[in-house]
């Protein structure tokens, strides 16, 4: 039997679409996936991410901890409440998942790991901390649920629904995250639109989706949540990313702080081998086909793959990420192989949307 969040019966009430997305009954929508990728880019739509784990790590070694087990630098947490984004290695540089790292105190932060990989998450952390003996705790905190409240107009329909949040929240940075008694109200997001991510307890959680549906937040699944980190450019793990790929072929080599000194997980690997392949976007320049993943891309300068594809509700054509060889530059233009046709497509830079905003040349 799949398993179930805390939003499951509100979902069926709502009449969703339920899926099994990787162990877990999920919405894919609730009508209509263009409705609701449109809500998300124009007004505000909400989305049950409670699949997905938070893992706190405490304890007095716990940025020595992190620094060693994450690519990105820790050390760049500063200040309590900011947030960072990184990915967890294996030792031959792979990508084991990608993650947001939050800073709560001194020695207190709270990672939130994606649905399919929490629990081999979880195992590697404690094999780490086994291993290093670190003074750390790892506290996986199932009680938790999360929602995600995401459009130009998120932010304003979250204060409608808790106005108590207001006064912490409204000069909140992105990236950043602020507690409100039992609430944590991060701004960061899987869908190039402004927002929030809120952790809250469980018992609270139909509460509050209720009290946003009141606020006029639309509910939205995961077929509307695909399509919008697609246009923003951003990586899904088992599709662009996963652990035989590394950070630097998967477009993500912002997020390796590679020279910041420390010895973290998969640094050497990166170190002895170079970059091979690059992310990029593709653009259908023509009707008859939509582009999808494990699709081939010929290119002069040799073959490649797409990684994810879909149709573009705000451009309103096929677009996907292509993993291609080095030296294929955006603005040239490649074959896609779909199904019995070699349809031709535009190589641009990524992302295609973001706040709204077409950021690539259609033409």
């Amino acid at each position: 039997m799949p398993k179930v969040t805390a939003l499951n019966a509100a979902h069926r009430a709502l009449n969703a679409r339920m899926v099994d997305f990787g162990g877990w009954d999920m919405p894919l929508h609730y009508g209509s996936q263009i409705e609701e990728h449109h809500a998300v880019r124009r007004g505000a739509g909400m989305f049950d991410t409670s699949h997905m784990l938070a893992v706190d790590v405490t304890g007095g070694g716990a940025r020595d901890f992190l620094l060693r087990a994450l690519a990105n630098d820790v050390d760049k947490l500063a200040q309590p409440g900011r947030a960072l984004y990184s990915c967890m290695l294996n030792e031959a540089g792979g990508v084991i998942d990608d993650l947001i790292a939050y800073f709560v105190a001194p020695d207190s932060f709270r990672l939130v790991v994606n649905a399919g990989r929490a629990e081999a998450d979880l195992a590697w952390l404690q094999s780490l901390q086994e291993r290093s003996g670190a003074a750390v705790k790892l506290a996986p905190r199932r009680e938790l649920a999360m929602i995600a409240v995401q459009g130009p107009q998120a932010r304003e329909r979250v204060w409608q629904a808790l106005p108590q949040t207001r006064a912490a929240t409204t000069a909140l940075p992105p990236f950043h995250s602020s507690a409100v008694g039992e609430l944590m109200l991060a701004r960061t997001g899987y869908t190039g639109e402004d927002g929030f991510e809120i952790l809250c307890p469980a018992t609270r959680a139909q509460a509050l989706w209720g009290a946003f549906i009141a606020a006029g937040v639309k509910p939205c699944g995961l077929g509307a949540r695909d399509t919008l980190r697609l246009e923003a450019g951003m990586n899904l793990w088992g599709q662009d990313m996963d652990a035989s790929v590394s950070p630097l072929d998967a477009g993500l080599a912002w997020t390796v702080a590679l020279n910041s000194g420390r010895d973290f997980i998969g640094r050497t690997a990166l170190l002895a081998h170079a970059q091979s392949r690059q992310l990029l976007g593709l653009l259908l320049a023509e009707p008859g086909g939509v582009l999808r993943s494990h699709q081939s891309v010929s290119t002069a300068q040799g073959e490649g793959e797409i990684t994810s594809g879909s149709f573009s509700p705000t451009l309103a054509r096929s677009i996907a990420l292509a993993r291609l060889p080095l030296g294929v530059n955006p603005g040239a233009f490649v074959e896609v192989q779909v199904r019995d046709k070699r349809l031709a497509a535009k190589v641009v830079q990524p992302p295609f949307v973001r706040k709204g905003t077409i950021l690539v040349k259609l033409n």
